[in-house]
């Protein structure tokens, strides 16, 4: 069984690396981008083009609509089906993307608790009423590893959050398994990571290019196939920002998703590293990055 995943923060090069190590090895690539799940997000996600994916079959991209709203446990139970029947059929699997909960339902045995309607009703009905920025707060006092993956920008899982922490009195992150508990022991991960000054440069340079390529206008186009009705599509980072400058509450949309974008890549360096499996890589360029994957995939 070959499985690999290769993970990391934003614009770190997480999907040329998965394509070439997929060339080499004759994989498949399963998505662990929550947000490249929706059609239509293509530039704001810096999801590959179909020239860019280099013939590699890429699952688990554009398979909702922009009006749904996905959990974790969705999530789970499609790509756990794929990743299988491609591992079942002798078919070597690159998982990459950098939501690290995403990655986590995949490898590890994590319990998703019921929903209580009057205690999500409730804690929605506060977020409207005190705003995203103070529930997140009483998140980050109640499980601030939770608060440090979620973003005070995406409500809809500040509230789920909450709410399993209030059904279940345990911290949210308490469902997070421990390393004994894989569902793959033999699956290898692979972690991209750059100084912070290069990592926001790089950051700063692909959002530019983002509006570069018409982000604006890919955000209207999503507005007219129902991007206002779902609540997780519209919280992801760009589109977000057009949305809020539409609504007259934003000036300067494309700063400030480089603002927040940086601060997303931070939470997300801080969710990978409490993870000792992953093995580090400074990224370089794809050439010297594949073939220190590929060495260790030999060695092991």
């Amino acid at each position: 069984m070959t499985l690999i995943v290769i993970c990391g923060a934003t614009a770190t090069g997480k999907s040329d690396l998965a394509v070439a190590v997929a060339k080499e090895i004759g994989a498949e690539i399963v998505n662990a981008d929550s947000m490249q799940l929706y059609r239509g997000m293509d530039i704001g996600t810096a999801k590959l083009s179909l020239e860019e994916r280099e013939g590699i079959p890429h699952h688990l991209l554009d398979i909702v609509d922009v009006s749904t709203d996905v959990t974790v446990a969705f999530y789970q139970e499609l790509a756990r089906a794929k990743v299988d029947e491609l591992l079942g059929a002798s078919m070597p699997v690159v998982i990459v993307g950098g939501t690290g909960f995403y990655i986590k339902s995949i490898l590890d045995d994590l319990n998703f608790p019921e929903t209580d309607p009057e205690v999500r009703a409730k804690l929605t009905e506060e977020a409207e009423r005190i705003g995203a920025a103070a529930l997140h707060n009483r998140l980050a006092t109640l499980d601030p590893a939770a608060a440090v993956a979620i973003p005070k920008e995406n409500v809809r899982r500040v509230v789920r959050a909450l709410e399993v922490i209030e059904i279940t009195g345990k911290p949210f992150t308490a469902n997070l398994p421990r390393e004994d508990s894989t569902r793959y022991p033999k699956a290898q991960q692979f972690g991209l990571a750059l100084d912070r000054a290069a990592l926001d440069e790089r950051i700063d340079k692909r959002v530019e290019r983002m509006w570069e390529r018409g982000l604006e206008t890919e955000v209207d186009k999503l507005i007219e196939l129902g991007l206002l009705e779902g609540k997780t599509a519209q919280a992801a980072l760009g589109y977000a920002h057009i949305i809020s400058a539409k609504s007259g509450l934003s000036a300067d949309p494309k700063n400030e998703t480089k603002i927040a974008t940086r601060q997303y890549a931070r939470r997300q360096e801080t969710w990978f590293t409490r993870d000792e499996r992953i093995t580090w890589l400074k990224p370089e360029s794809t050439t010297v990055l594949l073939e220190r994957v590929l060495t260790s995939i030999i060695k092991s």
